[in-house]
């Protein structure tokens, strides 16, 4: 059960960190606790508020977004914290160190982040190693098809894992990496999530442009169908997708997901802009925006996303959610369901069930 007031002294610890040395350690404790009695701190009862989304059971509509960690080293902690699906990545085919550092800094007055951590990650066969220990994946292929339960049990949570390119690689190249990555992790992926939008990796971006997405979905399409076939199920694609857009990009991108038979998107990832955080200690710090600051910025984008691809196709929504209110907001706004991150670090764990229960059915 979650302890009142335990995060409010974690935080204040943690606050007093380096940021990244804050996170490390926050891993590092989840890691070492997860599956323990030591669990008890930072878990609480899922809520069951079953949604079907891309052929998927989600158990609720509040999942943890891809970046905190990495190399999927806690994915027990945070089921513990009752997500309903939890993303872990970006991982690329090969280990690389990142950006250089400080790559990461609070804006405490805004509740956001910046980072430009550049997909730091232990590669490919350690990300898979760890997936594969993880306790609630276990649990689920016990019984059965993970995402696909009995109409009468308890939804399983599901796990997104989300692919990118390495730093070294050729943007040229780019479609060699998410093709070798999405082998790597489909046989254990619930879902998996293809990341064109982080800008801490040079030129990832331009694989959201016209001809260079259609060429990388065809190919992640043709590739998928393939492994469909070989292991006998079909894992849904995502696409995660940046705010930094207008609304004909937008339109572009939903009509290339639509063509190529991707199952949903994910939107966003952080923001280039500054506006919002102007005249703030670190503002200019290259890297990524997150937090509360972005919050209308992805609302825009999941409202002109949900008008270009009509009301049937899945979108998870993501950026700014700090409270329950928030979450509704990108519900509002055309989501199906929502993920937080920058909020996590800011509120706890008790924001999960927060925003579960914001967003449960009443009917």
């Amino acid at each position: 059960m979650l302890l009142p007031y335990a995060y409010d002294l974690a935080r204040a610890f943690l606050f007093g960190l380096d940021a990244e040395r804050a996170h490390e350690r926050t891993l590092d404790v989840l890691a070492l606790t997860q599956n323990t009695l030591a669990a008890g701190l930072y878990s609480a009862a899922r809520v069951q508020d079953p949604v079907q989304l891309a052929g998927l059971r989600f158990p609720n509509r509040v999942g943890l977004a891809a970046g905190l960690d990495k190399n999927a080293r806690c994915i027990d902690a945070f089921a513990a914290m009752g997500f309903g699906f939890v993303e872990v990545g970006t991982v690329t085919p090969k280990a690389q160190p990142g950006n250089p550092k400080p790559r990461i800094f609070r804006l405490p007055q805004r509740q956001a982040l910046i980072n430009r951590l550049g997909f730091n990650n232990e590669g490919l066969d350690a990300f898979i190693a760890n997936v594969q220990r993880a306790r609630v994946r276990a649990r689920a292929h016990r019984c059965g098809r993970p995402g696909s339960p009995a109409p009468s049990t308890p939804a399983t949570m599901l796990l997104g894992l989300n692919i990118g390119k390495n730093a070294a690689t050729p943007i040229e190249c780019a479609l060699d990496d998410y093709l070798s990555a999405l082998t790597g992790v489909y046989p254990y992926a619930d879902y998996v999530t293809v990341n064109i939008s982080s800008p801490n990796t040079a030129n990832l971006r331009t694989l959201q442009g016209d001809a260079a997405l259609d060429s990388l979905l065809a190919g992640i399409a043709a590739r998928r169908a393939q492994l469909a076939q070989e292991h006998g199920k079909t894992v849904p694609v995502f696409i995660k997708i940046a705010p930094d857009l207008d609304e004909a990009q937008v339109a572009g991108i939903a009509a290339a997901l639509r063509r190529h038979g991707m199952d949903g998107v994910i939107a966003t990832n952080t923001t280039l802009a500054r506006e919002a955080v102007a005249g703030l200690p670190h503002a200019q710090e290259a890297g990524g925006l997150s937090g509360a600051p972005l919050r209308e910025t992805s609302n825009r984008v999941i409202a002109q996303l949900r008008a270009a691809l009509g009301p049937n196709f899945p979108i998870i929504g993501v950026g700014g959610i700090l409270s329950g209110a928030d979450a509704r907001a990108k519900i509002a706004a055309g989501a199906d369901v929502v993920q937080i991150y920058t909020g996590l670090i800011y509120r706890g764990p008790a924001l999960v069930r927060e925003v579960a229960q914001a967003l449960a059915r009443k009917d």
